[in-house]
């Protein structure tokens, strides 16, 4: 387990780096390439509008426990209601869904490979944060993942039915 030493760099903050670079790319100034259509640019707006929201809801709902970096701090207590009780990263997707958006209405090439870049950091980070809280938090944190899917609610989107006769073909 990583320790939190003031003022020294922690290896996950290389997570944190990439997760800052690929947001500064995407807002990166340069002309758009290729024309959008309105629905598209207005669906774009929407996941930018509703991404935004997500995270900040996220953020508010951690409130002092809140941190860049995958360690949760001292005293931190176990977040499984609110958006958490929908995805164990809302923060993370409400960001991903605003990229995406972000990206989409930038209509270049290099704001899509940095929405790339920055999934995959994402889904880095949250692999290590899932690390420290299981090993902060113990079985109380096993069975909140083992009901909680990761970043999209898939299994809550998608009728059980439907899930159960695509997996028999």
């Amino acid at each position: 387990m990583q320790t939190s030493r003031p003022g020294r760099p922690q290896p996950s903050d290389l997570l944190v780096a990439g997760q800052l670079a690929s947001l500064a790319a995407i807002a990166w100034p340069g002309r758009g390439r290729w024309p959008l259509p309105a629905p598209l640019r207005a669906g774009a707006a929407v996941l930018v509008l509703a991404g935004a929201a997500v995270a900040a809801a996220s953020g508010a709902r951690l409130g002092p426990d809140l941190t860049p970096r995958v360690e949760p701090p001292e005293g931190a207590v176990l977040r499984t209601d609110g958006p958490y009780a929908v995805v164990r990263h809302p923060l993370y997707a409400g960001l991903l869904a605003a990229a995406t958006g972000a990206a989409v209405l930038r209509r270049r090439a290099e704001p899509l490979a940095a929405l790339a870049a920055l999934s995959v950091v994402l889904h880095l980070k949250a692999g290590a944060e899932e690390a420290r809280l299981e090993q902060r938090f113990g079985a109380a944190y096993r069975d909140y993942a083992a009901g909680t899917p990761r970043l999209v609610p898939v299994s809550r989107l998608v009728p059980v039915r439907w899930r159960a006769s695509r997996s028999r073909r």
